[in-house]
């Protein structure tokens, strides 16, 4: 049973979760988007949520996301979705995952919507990229997004990058041991620019995924020497005052939004990730909330 300070704590959570979380509803997560695409941003929505184990959990998942996918094309929302792979069967193999995977980008390719992949713990990496890679030979509007805190990634960044893959450059969010991960700030922060700098050489299409002032700068400086389709990526809620000026200067900017009643561990992994995450999500709580 819940203690009354626990069910306090949980409702002052949700109202700063409420600065990066849409709501509870597929609706209210359109209603965002549309917002987004409003102030100049698409939008990337995904369905908070992983590690369904059950076949229904698993289908339910599957039919929502389709049903999400034709609701951007009957709302107009410019943008697309991003999906767990835990979300739609891999915790159950590989196969389950793969096919529900394809039905979602079929649908999604009817209106030309994009479909990203998200990137889990590092246990799922390999049969994450061999999902991806098997797809997006099918499948040209399909991206995945690649951690800079896994020591692993520089490779995973050159084999992808033979493949011509669209790719999402994020710092990493989930707990991981100092054999396969990078632990300090500053060894994650050379690598996302190791990473960022391969992507401005070899690729095609990619988004760089941070609120971090220093990586965005690295980015501009690099955008200006080599001309590349990329775009920046952020959270819903988060630098909310950077996001107009980068649309001013020309730069193209997707807001994350999630949504869904799973909102507490999502918040909770989203601030241990960076320590500095607390501080702009405080930043933009008070920036947002200014009399």
């Amino acid at each position: 049973m819940e203690t009354h300070e626990s069910t306090l704590i949980e409702k002052f959570l949700f109202r700063i979760a409420k600065q990066w979380i849409a709501g509870d509803t597929m609706n209210e997560a359109l209603q965002s988007a549309k917002t987004a695409n409003k102030n100049g941003m698409s939008a990337i929505i995904n369905r908070l949520g992983e590690h369904m184990v059950s076949k229904e959990q698993i289908c339910n998942v599957v039919s929502e996301y389709l049903t999400l996918v034709s609701n951007l094309r009957k709302f107009k929302v410019d943008g697309g979705i991003s999906v767990k792979p835990t979300q739609v069967g891999m915790t159950r193999n590989v196969e389950e995952c793969t096919a529900n995977l394809e039905k979602i980008i079929e649908k999604a390719s009817i209106s030309q919507s994009f479909v990203w992949i998200d990137m889990e713990s590092s246990e799922y990496t390999d049969d994450t990229l061999r999902i991806y890679l098997k797809l997006f030979e099918k499948y040209e509007r399909f991206g995945i997004a690649i951690q800079a805190n896994l020591k692993r990634t520089e490779q995973d960044l050159k084999r992808l990058l033979e493949h011509g893959a669209k790719i999402r450059l994020v710092k990493g969010a989930y707990r991981e041991n100092g054999r396969v991960a990078y632990k300090t700030r500053h060894e994650v922060d050379e690598n996302y620019k190791r990473l960022t700098r391969m992507l401005f050489l070899d690729g095609n299409e990619f988004a760089i995924a941070t609120h971090d002032s220093k990586m965005i700068e690295i980015a501009i400086d690099l955008s200006k020497k080599h001309e590349r389709k990329f775009e920046f990526q952020m959270l819903k809620g988060i630098r909310d005052e950077l996001k107009p000026i980068l649309i001013k200067n020309g730069f193209s900017i997707s807001e994350y939004i999630p949504y869904g009643t799973n909102w507490l561990p999502y918040s909770i992994r989203r601030l241990k990730e960076r320590k500095c995450n607390i501080l702009l999500l405080g930043s933009s709580f008070l920036h947002s909330h200014r009399v």
